[in-house]
């Protein structure tokens, strides 16, 4: 419900603590290419494999760029404006991020994997907390820590791939 009061609006909303059939699938749908790739590059011939795992790294960025967007859309909604931890979270993400794709572009896989790594254990971490204190939707409480722990998970494999052929 949104009531106009002149120079600002008022809205209610209502959210469900579990997570929407959407939600769901979008945010499973959004780890697909990152378990192909942790695959695909042990799998794969060695140059492909190069391919592969630039191709992983460039795409772990920009979920995390996505998901500072995501935080700073959420924060202009917050009542009395964005919270500190928001604006935080959502710089980290995002810097995070672009500090991942510069590592890739410069040819240090490694490290790329490493910051985004990061990156994911933290949204598994701050999600639920933020959802909690009503910073992020709600059903973020439940879905972000199996949905990031997931992603952590197979970065650490590509992690581990990038580690062990850093000649690539």
């Amino acid at each position: 419900m949104m009531a106009d009061t002149g120079g600002s609006r008022r809205i209610e909303a209502s959210e469900p603590a579990d997570t929407p059939t959407e939600g769901f699938l979008f945010a499973y749908a959004a780890l697909v290419p990152l378990v192909v790739g942790a695959l695909s590059v042990w799998l794969a011939p060695r140059g492909l494999s190069f391919l592969i795992l630039n191709a992983v790294l460039i795409f772990g960025a920009a979920l995390l760029t996505f998901f500072a967007g995501v935080r700073r859309g959420v924060s202009f909604r917050q009542p009395g404006g964005p919270t500190t931890a928001q604006v935080a979270t959502m710089l980290w993400l995002f810097l995070a991020g672009i500090a991942a794709l510069f590592a890739v572009a410069w040819g240090f896989p490694f490290p790329a994997s490493v910051i985004e790594l990061a990156g994911f254990a933290s949204l598994a971490v701050l999600d639920p907390r933020a959802a909690r204190r009503g910073e992020a939707p709600l059903f973020f409480a439940r879905l972000r820590p199996l949905q990031m722990g997931l992603a952590t998970a197979l970065l650490a494999v590509v992690a581990v791939y990038a580690w062990q052929h850093a000649s690539l």
